[in-house]
């Protein structure tokens, strides 16, 4: 359930007892619906923007500190306003804060002395991008608290959160996370072309549900293997260009230029390269077929992205491959697939209004008995982008 404006007032309140009257922002989580691995090669991507959402509740304050408490995790950090030019990653959750903190100082906006309450309601390790939510809620304040600067436009917004994920906290992230969490509409999915940075809004089907299953694992192997794709991704380009010079990324290679030249990029890359390239395809056959109310053919693309996901990129796991395989024979599931970065997290699956309730109920049963575990269910709504909560 969706925090509101007076539950956090009161929550800040009580934390900073003797602070000014916050101004609170938030911004949205974000399910990606297709185009996995596929942004930070500069291809398509489609995901929607989630109603739940990361809140920052900002302040205010003459003590010369960024004062940042996380209600979540209750703890709080502090650190002097002047330090954060030079500040370096400490590798907890603050740094995403301060990160943008960074980035909005090398624009040219002060940041002042303030007082930051933070709550999230999108979970972390489910591949919902909780860290985007964090980072763009956190912009957009430090953005208005900076009353004499010049904010911004929202691609820039964006753009500063994802340098504060790739250069400050150290993850090589494409920019989909954070596009999404800035730009999302309600009742659409974004086709975000990740190499203009523009997007086109797509209407998705009344006929269908579109439902996150949270495994609840995530294995370790995520982060070092994330550094790795990239790295594979690089040296397939290396390769096509001996072919074709003028390709500078994946995304400037076609599905059928590749199938001509596959044989001659090393097995490994070329295995990564076919996923990127098939499935930037797929955004572009999803969205056919979105708007083509052809929830059929939507599920075949679904179940042909986590296919490509779980052999070519090897980014899934047995977990999450279960809950696919398992999802895929209920009765009005139309499809199934890993979302996120991978090794765990979430699926996100296409489902018949009238089949929601069956398919929870025997999902979390043959999950539970396989692994013990209850899997978490998630309706995604497609929700309006970050701004500031009334």
């Amino acid at each position: 359930m969706a925090l509101v404006s007076g539950e956090i007032l009161a929550a800040f309140r009580e934390h900073f007892s003797n602070a000014s009257i916050p101004t609170i922002y938030r911004a949205p989580g974000r399910v990606n619906l297709i185009g996995e691995h596929t942004d930070y090669n500069l291809g398509f991507v489609l995901p929607i923007a989630l109603e739940m959402s990361c809140y920052v509740a900002i302040a205010p304050a003459s003590h010369g500190q960024l004062r940042i408490f996380s209600r979540d995790l209750d703890e709080e950090f502090d650190l002097a306003t002047d330090v954060v030019p030079t500040a370096s990653p400490m590798h907890k959750w603050h740094d995403y804060v301060i990160g943008v903190a960074r980035e909005i100082y090398k624009l040219g906006a002060p940041i002042r002395s303030a007082d930051i309450w933070i709550a999230s309601e999108v979970p972390t390790g489910a591949g919902l991008s909780s860290s985007a939510a964090l980072e763009v809620s956190s912009g957009l304040a430090f953005l208005n608290s900076a009353a004499d600067s010049v904010t911004p436009e929202r691609l820039e917004l964006a753009r500063l959160a994802q340098r504060a994920e790739s250069q400050f906290v150290g993850m090589p992230c494409g920019i989909m996370d954070q596009y999404a969490s800035v730009f999302g509409q309600e009742h659409s999915a974004l086709k975000i072309d990740c190499r203009s940075l523009t997007h086109e809004d797509v209407p998705l089907p009344e006929g269908v549900e579109i439902i996150a299953v949270n495994s609840l694992v995530k294995h370790e192997l995520g982060t070092s293997a994330y550094r790795e794709r990239v790295a594979e991704c690089a040296e397939a380009v290396a390769a096509i260009q001996q072919a074709d010079s003028s390709v500078r990324s994946l995304r400037d290679v076609p599905v059928q230029l590749f199938q001509e030249i596959q044989d001659s990029i090393p097995l490994l890359p070329r295995r990564r390269a076919r996923h990127v390239i098939t499935d930037s395809q797929r955004v572009l056959d999803f969205a056919a077929a979105a708007r083509a109310q052809d929830v059929g053919e939507m599920g075949r693309v679904f179940v042909a992205s986590h296919r490509s996901m779980q052999y070519d990129y090897e980014i899934s796991c047995e977990e999450i491959d279960f809950l696919v395989d398992t999802a895929i024979k209920l009765p009005g599931v139309y499809g199934s697939r890993m979302t996120g970065g991978g090794f765990g997290g979430c699926t996100v699956n296409l489902v018949a209004p009238g089949a929601s309730k069956e398919f929870r109920e025997r999902l979390s049963n043959a999950y539970h008995e396989r692994y013990s575990i209850r899997p978490v269910f998630y309706d995604c709504v497609p929700a309006q982008g970050a701004g500031k909560l009334k």
